[in-house]
């Protein structure tokens, strides 16, 4: 090669090198940060931070994602899309592990006293989310998900709850 070909190869690369430095940094996505998350939470490296607090410091603009084979199952790791799909398969085959038959829901009979401090909508919500809970066990909530359009499992015990009053 001649002494220009090589300048011209230094000045092309330090220009690639340049536009790649002043590019803006992207944020991670939800599902990459989660990933992160999820990997950081498994390996213990996460301590007492919450979400909010890890998507801030780990998921901004200067942020990596995770790898994807360590993130994801080791049967699907190809592109962000399959475990999206590798979930939502795993999820109906979990479905019908529970023994027992979704019957009638099972909602509180009054508000907890232990929450006679709060505001009438807080008592009866902590009350609610404590026997929807505790149905989780027995599968006492009637199929019914804690919000749902149409009425959720909350949106019938407030009912309930509020006609007791």
């Amino acid at each position: 090669m001649t002494i220009q070909a090589k300048l011209l190869c230094a000045i092309v690369a330090s220009g690639v090198a340049a536009l790649v430095a002043a590019a803006p940094a992207q944020a991670l996505t939800s599902q990459e940060c989660s990933a992160k998350y999820q990997a950081a939470k498994k390996d213990g490296s996460l301590g007492t931070m919450k979400w909010n607090d890890f998507r801030k410091a780990q998921c901004g603009a200067d942020a990596t994602p995770a790898a994807a084979p360590t993130a994801a199952a080791p049967a699907a790791p190809a592109a962000p899309a399959e475990p999206k799909q590798a979930k939502k398969e795993a999820a109906p085959a979990a479905a019908p592990a529970p023994s027992l038959p979704a019957g009638p829901a099972i909602y509180p009979n009054a508000i907890d006293p232990k929450y006679a401090k709060e505001t009438a909508g807080k008592a009866r919500l902590h009350t609610c989310v404590d026997q929807y809970n505790a149905n989780k066990t027995t599968n006492g909530n009637g199929g019914m998900k804690w919000i749902e359009k149409g009425g959720g499992y909350y949106s019938e015990c407030n009912k309930k709850l509020k006609g007791a009053a």
